[in-house]
């Protein structure tokens, strides 16, 4: 008993200390480099034109990402869970690509096909600006809702759906009453997935942005021209502010994660 004890204490401790090392660490040592020349210094580092620019940019991106991406995840669910056709197993593997595929490859294929002399030519501009940025970020944050729901939905079966059916509600009443209701914590926690990607995403966005300042800079790519422009000080506050996203990102998902496995 002693030796499993033991055992067990020597693995928990690898365990935090490989977080530590790999976690708590960096992230320490970053908002300790924030704080160190003091408030002031940090508060006018992130209160900046371009500071601001790139936070209220990040923030529209995913604000049009994350919806677009909740529909389509909980649309490919369902298709997943309660359809039957030839393909489908095609459809599951092309809903993980995004997790195989590089975000700088994603960069690059929106450019070879929505750039000038690319293959799909459109009224507005789509490289270099904020519908190319949105694309990018849609594709990199597309899996989460649809792997978060999809469990879901096969675990609670379709026995509610086919009774409410005989009882005369149509596909719409289905789903607003019975199915939306039993999904609610696996959407919610693939929405909180989705966000921290989309807000954190750099290599797709970083090549279709054309990083013009103020126009098509978000925090992830503050952080790398201030760095590469020596203002070490200013990259660390922005990575502070990102960092801070994070955490939150954190709890909401340990929150919602008791709510998720008490629904289950």
């Amino acid at each position: 008993m002693s030796a499993n004890r033991t055992s067990r204490i020597g693995l928990r401790v690898l365990a935090l200390g490989y977080l530590a090392a790999l976690l708590l660490v960096p992230v320490g040592l970053i908002f300790y480099r924030t704080f160190e020349p003091g408030l002031g210094a940090v508060w006018d580092s992130v209160t900046t034109p371009a500071a601001i620019s790139a936070f209220w940019l990040t923030i529209e991106i995913a604000a049009i990402a994350v919806p677009l991406n909740t529909v389509f995840g909980i649309v490919t669910a369902l298709v997943l869970a309660r359809g039957q056709f030839r393909g489908k197993w095609l459809l599951d593997a092309v809903i993980d690509l995004p997790f195989a595929v590089s975000p700088v490859v994603v960069g690059l294929s929106i450019l070879l096909v929505y750039g000038a002399g690319g293959w799909i030519s459109l009224p507005f501009q789509v490289v270099f600006s904020v519908p190319g940025m949105v694309l990018a970020t849609v594709f990199v944050s597309l899996p989460f809702v649809a792997r978060e729901v999809a469990p879901v939905l096969r675990e609670v079966g379709d026995e509610q759906e086919q009774a409410a059916s005989t009882l005369g509600a149509n596909r719409w009443q289905t789903f607003w009453r019975i199915t939306l209701p039993s999904i609610r914590w696996g959407v919610a926690y693939g929405v909180v997935l989705t966000t921290a990607r989309a807000i954190g995403e750099f290599g797709a966005v970083s090549v279709v942005s054309g990083r013009i300042a103020g126009q098509t800079t978000t925090l992830t790519l503050l952080v790398e021209q201030r760095f590469q422009n020596f203002d070490v000080a200013g990259a660390y506050a922005a990575s502070a502010l990102l960092a801070l996203i994070a955490l939150a990102t954190l709890l909401a998902m340990t929150l919602l994660k008791p709510r998720k496995e008490e629904d289950a």
